[in-house]
């Protein structure tokens, strides 16, 4: 009956297979109070003609208009922890090239850096709102939602059971790739406790089960498990379709009630067999998660990467993206955030910001793209959002514009998530008057970590908008003036990350004067 099920499941999985070519808390229960919304933004008409533009120098002086916002004051989108598309962008520059700008996500490289919010009580979030002047425009601020989890207990945490699927086409034989995975997965083999599980399919024109789930505490199973990892060898084509398939297969068979069940996909999604439709395989993805309860998370390597294909499946299975490149990388991503990547603290966990009419004349989300909800659906449990684990933060920016003598409250933003175990509904809330938005975004006495969040803005936007000049930042510095900034704050902040952001800054700086 399962294998039938999974069957109809993951049909399409090859679907996608060619998609390559401080405001105070409250948690309350669904029953609570909403949080209080003002009405309508005024002025919000369709184009830049009839508002303001802002005049966001970037490195050739391009200008970025401003864009009005929707007229209802609500923002609304689902969590996303992704940070896939930094670490492939931090790539391509250390290979000498700068990334293409539809590889680029602004959320996914702010969530790349380490934040300063508070960590909530229990499971769910805790809400800061905060802020700063840009540039020497007139009202024009960066305001910073920034939710926070619960940091993972892994003494208490539930077993795993984790099926790892690996990718062993020949495109995996290049420096990088499959090296990559297996000490990755050896790492990951010694640090998984005894009561978890864990499986290894490896696909490539077919797809194989090179170690059925295997409880970790068995005697000679870590052994075993290893030696298996170190056998793999690349082969032929990539059937992605066939790897995805046996994988949910082996993870509905190995399922555990109490556990956290995972798929994790280790590849460079660069698919080249199997079925063509990608609407059907994120179909069947996405059906596997709300019926099973089987996460997907996907982890990229290689210099050519199929980012788009990953995000996207990944996104309709309820998990997320992260992309290693150096043996240092994947070991902080299977031993030091293992327990990060398994566990989980918030189900469909969506957020909505209401900007109030008195005090706002514009806003604008910056990023999150693909991750729009509509604001009806905010509160219909129904409608998918994302899937959180223990110690994450979501950061999203906003370009905000006050009015002129602007007090008092400028926003409240309100994070809704289903409890990870029983599925009731909770939410939080957070607002920010306008005092918090009225420092200088690059004073000292800025949060350095908010200065870390606009340089790591800044910069995804001077990516993708290099070859038009339609960014989406007011306040844009050029490239050389952030580098200087994000090395004034790698000092700061002593966070070798920070020192990685600010050298791929120097190389963009370098490539586009070259």
């Amino acid at each position: 009956m399962m294998r039938r099920i999974t069957a109809a499941v993951l049909a399409a999985v090859a679907a996608g297979a060619m998609l390559t070519g401080c405001g105070a808390n409250a948690d309350r229960g669904s029953g609570g109070d909403r949080a209080q919304r003002p009405g309508p933004v005024q002025g919000a008409d369709e184009g830049p003609e009839n508002g303001s533009e802002w005049n966001g120098q970037g490195a050739d002086g391009n200008r970025s208009p401003d864009r009005a916002p929707d007229a209802s004051g609500l923002s609304t989108f689902a969590l996303d922890v992704d940070t896939a598309s930094y670490g492939y962008a931090k790539r391509r520059l250390d290979q000498g090239s700068l990334p293409s700008p539809s590889d680029v996500r602004h959320e996914e490289f702010v969530n790349s850096f380490r934040q300063d919010y508070p960590a909530p009580r229990g499971d769910g979030f805790s809400v800061t709102v905060d802020g700063a002047r840009v540039g020497d425009e007139e009202g024009w601020s960066l305001m910073r939602v920034g939710l926070a989890t619960r940091p993972a207990d892994e003494v208490n945490r539930p077993p795993a059971v984790l099926t790892f699927v690996v990718d062993v086409s020949g495109s995996m034989g290049d420096p990088g790739r499959l090296d990559l995975v297996q000490k990755a997965l050896r790492a990951a083999i010694g640090e998984l406790r005894d009561d978890d599980s864990l499986a290894v399919v490896t696909f490539s024109d077919s797809a194989r089960v090179a170690l059925p789930a295997t409880r970790l505490g068995a005697e000679g199973a870590r052994e075993h498990a290893r030696s298996v990892v170190d056998r793999l060898a690349p082969e032929d084509s990539t059937n992605l379709e066939a790897g995805l398939r046996t994988g949910y297969d082996m993870a509905l068979e190995s399922a555990r009630r109490g556990a956290t069940n995972r798929v994790v996909l280790l590849s460079d999604a660069l698919a080249n067999t199997g079925e063509t439709d990608p609407d059907a395989l994120l179909e069947r993805i996405d059906r596997a998660r709300s019926r099973y309860g089987v996460a997907l998370f996907g982890v990229g390597v290689g210099n050519e990467y199929g980012d788009e294909l990953m995000e996207r499946l990944v996104d309709k299975g309820d998990g997320h993206t992260s992309y290693v490149s150096t043996p240092a990388e994947a070991r902080a991503l299977f031993v030091d955030q293992l327990p990060v990547n398994i566990g989980l603290r918030a189900r469909d966990a969506k957020a909505q910001v209401a900007f109030d009419p008195r005090t706002v004349e514009r806003y604008r989300l910056i990023g999150f793209e693909n991750r729009a909800v509509a604001d009806e659906d905010f509160r219909d449990d129904r409608v998918d959002g994302g899937e959180v684990g223990p110690g994450h933060t979501v950061t999203a920016l906003y370009a905000v514009r006050l009015k002129a003598g602007a007090r008092g409250h400028v926003a409240t933003a309100t994070v809704r998530w289903l409890d990870p175990h029983d599925r009731s509904p909770h939410e939080a809330a957070g607002a920010v008057e306008a005092d918090r938005l009225a420092g200088r975004l690059w004073d000292s006495g800025t949060s350095p970590r908010l200065r870390v969040d606009a340089v790591a803005a800044y910069f995804a936007d001077a990516l993708r908008t290099y070859d038009t000049g339609d960014g989406q930042l007011p306040g844009a510095p050029g490239l050389a003036e952030l580098g200087d900034r994000a090395h004034a704050l790698a000092a700061t902040t002593e966070d070798p990350a920070v020192r990685d952001l600010a050298e791929a800054v120097d190389s963009a700086y370098a490539l586009r004067a070259g």
